[in-house]
């Protein structure tokens, strides 16, 4: 039995100011801002969603930023690094680029044959980018602040430390259908079968005598896998309720339809349909430019704006 997922579909992570988020996923990395909206369960904070030139699934990346949000603490029941893949032929432009913008990064030890760029953003949320061929297309945004041959290729990997991974790893390959590809001392890489695009792996990182993580600022809040559509949902959640878990009902979060479980080692997982997609309330050329509310939130438009610190979208650094 496994339920129809193909990697991942986006990453939601906690950030403080939002200002300083925007400038350096859009100025300094040359992500697009896909969607400006607020959070749908708190409307008096953003809720950006970084990604390629469409939105596609896979190269999503998406904020809560709340300005007086305390620093989280790394740790076990959580995401240890989010990766981007990258061309090989780039490794020295992102090392000159993040050292021209004075962010401290450094060449990580190899891993699985590819080279690591390992580096944090302005709230230490861990990120790197891997060198790789790219696979699948992702859409270019030629607008990007960064050159389209060093561009990000939407997301590597995943990193998700764990006090034991063997129940995650049960999950992923009897549930999810994913198989065991590669290891290497505590590191299990898992991918599905079959699948193609980005975002196809996710890593086990067995860590049994690390304290366990505090959520805030700098810290992944949950990921998301991706299923094409409502149907392939629905069947994900009845076949995870079979085999135990508590699974929330299906949420309308207006680009794509959601349902949450915890997964063993006490990650919050989420399973995302790819459809309606970023495209749903404004059209492609106009992705991120204002702020777009559900419709259940416009009635209150005037009072939300009123209480959203203003923004700038970033220049090309």
């Amino acid at each position: 039995m496994s339920i129809p997922v193909s990697g991942l579909h986006h990453v939601t992570a906690i950030a403080s100011n939002p200002q300083k988020n925007l400038d350096f996923y859009v100025g300094l990395l040359g992500l697009r801002l896909v969607k400006q909206t607020v959070n749908f369960d708190d409307s008096g904070t953003y809720h950006f969603c970084y990604a390629d030139g469409r939105g596609t699934p896979g190269t999503i990346l998406i904020f809560f930023p709340w300005p007086n949000a305390w620093r989280g603490g790394r740790g076990t029941g959580q995401i240890e690094a989010t990766a981007f893949g990258i061309a090989p032929e780039s490794v020295v432009y992102w090392l000159e680029r993040l050292k021209q913008n004075h962010v401290s990064a450094k060449r990580a030890q190899e891993r699985f044959g590819q080279e690591v760029i390992r580096f944090a953003d302005p709230d230490g949320m861990p990120l790197e980018l891997v060198a790789l061929e790219p696979g699948a297309e992702i859409e270019r945004w030629p607008a990007s602040s960064v050159p389209v041959e060093h561009c990000l290729h939407g997301f590597h990997s995943v990193s998700a430390a764990l006090e034991g991974y063997e129940r995650t790893a049960q999950l992923l390959m009897d549930v999810f259908g994913y198989k065991l590809v590669q290891e290497q001392a505590n590191r299990f890489r898992f991918s599905p079968q079959d699948a193609t695009g980005a975002g196809r792996m996710i890593d086990l990182l067995c860590m049994p005598d690390t304290q366990r993580s505090r959520g805030g600022a700098g810290t992944v809040h949950h990921i998301a896998f991706r299923t094409p559509d409502d149907p392939s949902q629905r069947k994900c959640r009845e076949e995870l309720v079979k085999v135990g878990f508590n699974v929330s009902p299906v949420m309308d979060r207006t680009y794509f339809h959601s349902i949450y479980f915890r997964e063993p080692g006490g990650i919050l997982f989420e399973i995302a349909t790819d459809s309606p997609g970023f495209t749903a309330d404004e059209p492609l050329e106009e992705l991120g430019h204002k702020l777009r509310l559900p419709p259940w939130m416009e009635s209150e438009r005037a009072g939300i704006e009123l209480n959203l610190p203003p923004i700038a979208l970033p220049t090309k650094l």
